[in-house]
């Protein structure tokens, strides 16, 4: 009988699922490969709050994923009130304002405020799009400096920039990495993509994992197989 790797803090599952029961279900299968997950908008918007505060009672870790972006009082208000719930990780947008605002919000020392950087599923072409007027990267380092200077405990990034961004951050800085696809994976709506291996060998702290798993013919399978290149980190 195979003896199976125990769950490692450094995979987020993202419990990209379209409705509670289905989260629910991946979750009890999955059992004790997966120690972290990660709600998104879909299930907070559906009940997803009781869902996080059941798997904290598990003894689960909780990644909050609202990338939060609004006027200071609100932004300020929804942090305050995640920190009362089931949340070891927030995400908020990386503009200054927001990120103060979350930081003001915060009541507790457990909960880790992170910054979205540039989403993974963006490219050079849709931030010109939108009229940026910079460079990708360059949105990127100034968005990282500032969740720095704001007091944001990590930021969100594509493993593209992972070694970058670590190169210029304060040791313990969280670098959390969507994006993260096992080698010969699909890539879905994901641009800038990285293995899981690569993403830790570049500085991220965490990588978070969604399709790879949850549509596999065996999620079991499929999170060892990340638990295990992993461990050879």
């Amino acid at each position: 009988m195979t003896t199976l790797l125990k769950a490692d803090d450094r995979m987020i599952l993202a419990l990209d699922e379209p409705d509670l029961d289905r989260a629910r279900a991946l979750v009890k299968t999955l059992g004790d490969s997966v120690s972290f997950y990660k709600i998104g908008l879909t299930l907070l918007a559906q009940g997803g709050l009781t869902l996080a505060e059941e798997l904290k009672a598990e003894g689960k870790k909780i990644f909050q994923d609202w990338k939060l972006h609004d006027i200071g009082a609100q932004v300020e208000g929804a942090a305050k009130a995640a920190c009362s719930g089931a949340c070891d990780l927030l995400t908020v947008h990386a503009e200054p304002q927001v990120m103060r605002a979350a930081v003001r919000g915060r009541t507790n020392d457990t909960t880790k405020i992170i910054g979205v950087t540039v989403m993974t599923s963006l490219t050079q072409y849709d931030l010109d799009e939108m009229g940026y007027g910079m460079e990708l990267t360059d949105l990127v380092m100034r968005r990282v400096d500032q969740a720095v200077e704001c007091g944001l405990d990590g930021i969100v990034s594509s493993p593209h920039e992972a070694a970058m961004i670590r190169a210029r951050v304060p040791a313990d800085f969280l670098i959390v990495t969507p994006g993260v696809r096992p080698e010969g994976a699909a890539l879905d709506d994901q641009q800038r993509v990285a293995t899981p291996q690569e993403a830790l060998l570049h500085g991220a702290s965490h990588v978070v994992v969604g399709r790879p798993v949850s549509r596999a013919a065996d999620p079991v399978a499929a999170a060892q197989g990340i638990l295990a290149a992993l461990h050879n980190v």
